[in-house]
């Protein structure tokens, strides 16, 4: 009797704690057939002058993960009590077309962090997206993916994600919420050095979302501690979409200021207008986007795109997508996708995305 009683005290003890944790393993394996053309063949020298063009060229490739990039992750929870929950999640980025690891071939650089979630908002540290980029998905209607991706024009990659990152998310209030990080550049010789910063504030109260979001980030890699304060970027983005049913509509306003170095800055403002609209298992997307260029370093381009997607299943789409940019005289911007910068400046995107 007394042992029965004993592994009836050790059976709920098991069910306990696996009621406090919770941890899911998920992913997307997506896969496209990728054409590129025009503009320039490869990654442009740093040394290149803005004016200078290089020869246009052709490339046909499987890429994996041109609509959403091709991932595993590990995620989960645990209950603290009191309403207190410890949470993590660790992503890696798959090249599935090679069999290795995308973001410079790193294990766990999608994302990595570990955290406290409460009634009082969630706190979190370690690799992370950036309130901007997240900003930007809210008036992407290519939601960062395809030849369409609002990134190919309204902010480079290092924009994306940060390192050593302290990270607030608050709950929301009557629709309203908010978010803060702050990246740690980890240099020796300087606190300035890689760092930084940014936030946005969140409003959605259907059938309307709009996001304002902020990104500082210092940009100096020498050991020079009194030119890095003048290195930085600075970039504001007001995005909103609103849902009328037959379609949903899309918007985005950015202004970008690059201090490259004192005196010298890149200045410029986007504009993105764009559609998602369904019909049954089909949904058809287009975009266009205007980048003004105000200075001699940083020249005017357009982005036009036509995307599509077809739902076979909850967990499997085929998807087909179409990009152009013109750039102007001091442009050399190419149409990517959500896991490549682009080699040309026209694209087009067929392929199959399955979510687990």
């Amino acid at each position: 009797m007394k042992k029965s009683l004993v592994a009836l005290a050790l059976a709920g003890a098991f069910a306990s704690a696996a009621q406090a944790q919770s941890i899911e393993m998920y992913g997307i394996v997506d896969m496209g057939f990728v054409q590129e053309s025009g503009g320039p063949t490869g990654p442009i020298p740093v040394t290149t002058p803005p004016t200078v063009r290089l020869p246009a060229g052709n490339i046909n490739k499987l890429t994996s993960g041109a609509q959403s990039g091709t991932r595993l992750g590990f995620k989960g929870t645990e209950d603290l009590g009191s309403g207190m929950k410890a949470l993590f999640v660790l992503e890696t980025g798959i090249a599935a077309d090679k069999g290795g690891f995308n973001q410079a071939n790193t294990a766990f650089a999608r994302q990595s962090f570990v955290g406290l979630q409460s009634d009082m908002g969630t706190v979190t540290m370690g690799r992370q997206y950036t309130p901007y980029f997240l900003t930007m998905l809210v008036g992407d209607p290519f939601a960062a993916g395809m030849a369409g991706a609002a990134q190919n024009m309204l902010m480079p990659a290092s924009n994306i994600r940060m390192d050593n990152a302290v990270k607030y998310t608050s709950p929301v209030f009557s629709g309203f919420s908010g978010e803060a990080a702050y990246g740690f550049g980890e240099q020796a010789d300087s606190d300035v050095r890689s760092r930084q910063l940014g936030a946005f504030i969140n409003y959605s109260g259907a059938p309307v979302n709009v996001r304002l979001g902020y990104l500082r980030k210092n940009t100096d890699t020498t050991t020079i501690t009194a030119q890095a304060k003048t290195k930085e970027i600075s970039n504001w983005i007001l995005a909103a979409n609103w849902d009328v049913k037959v379609a949903k509509l899309f918007a985005a306003v950015t202004n970008n200021d690059e201090a490259v170095y004192a005196p010298i800055r890149r200045k410029s403002q986007d504009y993105l207008i764009g559609a998602q609209v369904p019909f049954n298992k089909h949904t058809f997307i287009a975009s266009y986007i205007y980048k003004d260029g105000d200075d001699a370093m940083t020249g005017n381009a357009n982005q036009v795109a036509l995307g599509y997607t077809y739902t076979m299943s909850k967990r499997t789409n085929l998807y087909a997508a179409w990009g152009r940019i013109n750039n102007g005289t001091n442009s050399l911007l190419t149409v990517g996708n959500n896991s490549e910068p682009g080699y040309g400046d026209k694209a087009l995107n067929l392929g199959i995305r399955h979510i687990f």
